[in-house]
């Protein structure tokens, strides 16, 4: 391009474009050696300026993630050094904290052996477990205001896995039911008493006192918050569902359960719920429930792999009712595995499916069976 006279008289005749040419000033900025030109300084994007409504679908598309993503199954083989685990296969959570719980959020669990206050088995099977103490997991929501997740915790006296939040302006701590996909740091809110102070506060000086659907949602719909069912919109998918305005959440609360808010019929003060096993029922509007779906759906790919771990867990061993004999068990006696075609019934003469109600009872609550 240029004919040549030396690199320098090619660098400065360079130069000399770039200031009057600003394609060529790009193209040199580009192909430009370290060694002569500075560095161009980076630019560092303010994660503060994003806007609250910014923050709260990233924290959504991130708990999403999470919650479809797929833990994986870990296998404890070990083949003929250790026979006891060679079907022993668990979940692995590597979000979950590896510390103690706290103590003051904690009693001990007193151990009844299925036995009642004279001394009689009336539960069999149960006997022998390893001291717990009971973690004490508020499912009532009272407190108003935002509070944060510090940690999400394993509890061993529940299938799914619970978090320890702390309230943003009183510091008191205490412990919920884990929703799918949440962690460390998000936030989550209750909002028994309505809508709060300060969302009205802020709309007094921005919107003149109307309420914003679309701030208001953006706000309350987020896993984890404890809302009033009147106030969840018609298929939110929720868990920890109270039967009393004002009382504890009651239904749905193992791991990897979750119930479907079907319809509202304000003009009878009620809603319909399909639960987990499929059962529709009616439950008050006013009542409470949360949003998300239990934690630890991969609770039942938990392969104990030998007796000695379910004797752990306070699980005795059970005889069969064909393996004693005749007086002990109606299924007794006789040779081989044959209960002598009897309809299969209870040590204690009880036919199975049978009704064990002496009177009929309804459900009034009840819209569709789970058989039907």
């Amino acid at each position: 391009m240029f004919p040549y006279r030396g690199s320098g008289y090619l660098v400065s005749r360079v130069r000399l474009l770039t200031k009057t040419t600003p394609l060529v000033s790009n193209l040199f900025l580009r192909y430009q050696s370290t060694t002569s030109i500075p560095k161009v300084k980076e630019v560092q994007v303010n994660l503060n300026a994003l806007t609250e409504l910014e923050e709260q679908d990233a924290i959504y598309r991130r708990q999403r993630k999470l919650a479809k993503t797929a833990v994986e199954i870990k296998s404890y083989a070990r083949g003929e050094l250790l026979p006891g685990s060679t079907h022993f296969k668990k979940p692995v959570h590597t979000h979950l904290h590896k510390g103690k719980p706290i103590k003051e959020l904690t009693v001990p669990k007193k151990q009844t052996s299925g036995r009642n206050n004279t001394g009689k088995i009336t539960v069999r099977g149960k006997g022998g477990a390893h001291r717990r103490r009971v973690r004490l997991v508020d499912s009532y929501r009272l407190s108003p205001g935002k509070q944060t997740v510090l940690r999400i915790e394993y509890d061993p006296n529940r299938s799914g896995h619970i978090a320890l939040i702390k309230h943003s302006v009183t510091g008191d701590l205490s412990y919920i039911l884990a929703s799918a996909g949440l962690r460390e740091g998000d936030s989550v809110e209750s909002f028994r008493a309505g809508i709060p102070k300060d969302f009205i506060k802020e709309m007094e000086e921005t919107n003149n006192g109307e309420i914003d659907d679309a701030l208001l949602s953006s706000r309350i719909i987020q896993r984890g918050n404890c809302l009033p069912l009147n106030m969840l919109p018609v298929g939110s998918i929720i868990h920890n569902i109270g039967l009393q305005p004002g009382g504890k959440g009651k239904l749905v609360r193992s791991a990897g359960t979750f119930a479907r808010l079907l319809s509202k019929h304000p003009e009878q003060d009620r809603v319909i719920i399909k639960l987990s096993s499929g059962e529709h029922r009616y439950v008050n509007i006013n009542c409470c429930a949360t949003l998300g779906v239990v934690s630890n759906k991969e609770h039942q790919s938990i392969s104990w792999g030998k007796a000695g771990r379910s004797r752990h867990r306070g699980i005795r061993p059970m005889v069969r009712g064909v393996a004693m004999n005749a007086h002990d068990h109606p299924h007794g006696g006789g040779r081989g595995k044959s209960k002598s075609n009897k309809v299969s019934q209870s040590m204690w003469g009880i036919k199975k499916f049978a009704k064990t109600r002496t009177h009929k009872h309804v459900n009034k609550n009840k819209v569709k069976d789970r058989r039907d």
